[in-house]
């Protein structure tokens, strides 16, 4: 698929990437028409070789500076600068990617990670970013609001906060990462859920210039777990072994059906190590030589990092570095594809 890089067209904006507006939709779709015309551009269905984008949370809630739980890197304007390069890598890399997945982190206000579910004795909320353990629940330290479980378990607050304990206990139990109280983000219906307007242009300009619908994945809306990876919430059974939220099969085995699978997005130490671990998982218990497809866009993806607080650089570093040992590629946007192992 040695195929020469497209021209950007002449409506992306990089200035733009770091800030919220409309897409002009008829506009660009009759755009998408002639770009394809002019630059030759069939439709994705004919691909002999069929490569997917996997764009991890891509949203405004984690990609804009003024938004909740924006990902800077160390440089400060972490996803923001990804998505530059990611937005100029759609549309150089047209005519090569078949299909774009998009996944969309999806919450509500009573959710296990927010503040509204939990008060302490005196009945107040935790603060966002407060770590809540087993033994935190065990003694009383923090319980279930129980103002909130008519809305989630009706006339069963005992069971929600048996449940609680469950959760947390399992967590703890598995070397998870503590449950966690976020800040409110990626709300259902607001603007910090939506896609970085500039990467859902590119997106929509794909769709219309290659006849490949955008494939949009929802993930992290059931109100009784946290869900870092696309593909698996954190806790799959409550506290009785009755199964609950589910590993995200029909899209595992999407994924390993295409030929290759570029994957980019936020965060690269939480969301996305966490996806691509799962996806490993599946690889390794299927085939373990499926995992040379995967090629992990490392420079459109950028690790947590709070200045003087937590730095997960290395971290994600290393993470990617175990994928790597498995099989997988660490590549560049700006590398031509035809200079990626296995594209050429």
């Amino acid at each position: 698929m040695a195929t020469s890089p497209l021209p950007l067209p002449p409506f992306f904006e990089p200035d733009r990437v770091g800030e919220v507006w409309r897409v002009p939709y008829q506009q660009r779709a009759s755009q998408a028409r002639d770009w394809a015309i002019t630059h030759g551009l069939t439709a994705a269905a004919a691909d002999s070789f069929r490569l997917a984008l996997l764009l991890i949370d891509v949203q405004n809630t984690f990609c804009l500076p003024d938004f909740e739980l924006f990902v800077g890197g160390r440089s400060g304007r972490g996803a923001v600068e990804d998505n530059v390069r990611l937005c100029e890598f759609i549309y150089r890399n047209l005519g090569q990617i078949t299909t774009i997945i998009p996944t969309l982190d999806t919450h509500t206000a009573m959710q296990i990670f927010h503040a509204e579910f939990w008060v302490d004795s005196a009945g107040e909320n935790p603060p966002p970013m407060t770590l809540i353990h087993y033994d935190d629940v065990v003694q009383g330290k923090w319980r279930v609001n129980p103002a909130i479980a008519p809305s989630l378990r009706p006339s069963a607050y005992p069971e929600l906060q048996e449940y609680a304990l469950h959760y947390t206990k399992t967590l703890d139990e598995r070397g998870k990462y503590p449950l966690t109280i976020w800040p409110y983000h990626s709300m259902l219906g607001g603007i910090g859920h939506a896609l970085v307007a500039a990467v859902e242009e590119a997106c929509f300009f794909h769709a219309l210039a290659r006849h490949s619908p955008t494939r949009f994945e929802i993930k992290g809306s059931h109100p009784l777990t946290e869900n870092y990876s696309v593909l698996s919430p954190e806790v799959t059974q409550d506290n009785t072994g009755r199964p609950m939220a589910q590993p995200n099969r029909p899209l595992i085995q999407a994924l390993l059906e295409f030929d290759g699978l570029i994957v980019a997005g936020q965060a690269k130490s939480h969301c996305v190590a966490w996806t691509v671990a799962d996806l490993l998982t599946a690889i390794q218990a299927q085939d373990p030589t499926l995992a040379q497809k995967v090629y992990l866009l490392e420079d459109c993806t950028s690790p947590v990092v709070v200045p003087g607080v937590v730095d997960f650089t290395d971290p994600a570093n290393e993470t990617f570095q175990r994928f790597a040992e498995a099989g997988m590629h660490r590549v560049q946007s700006t590398t031509p594809l035809a200079d990626w192992p296995g594209l050429g």
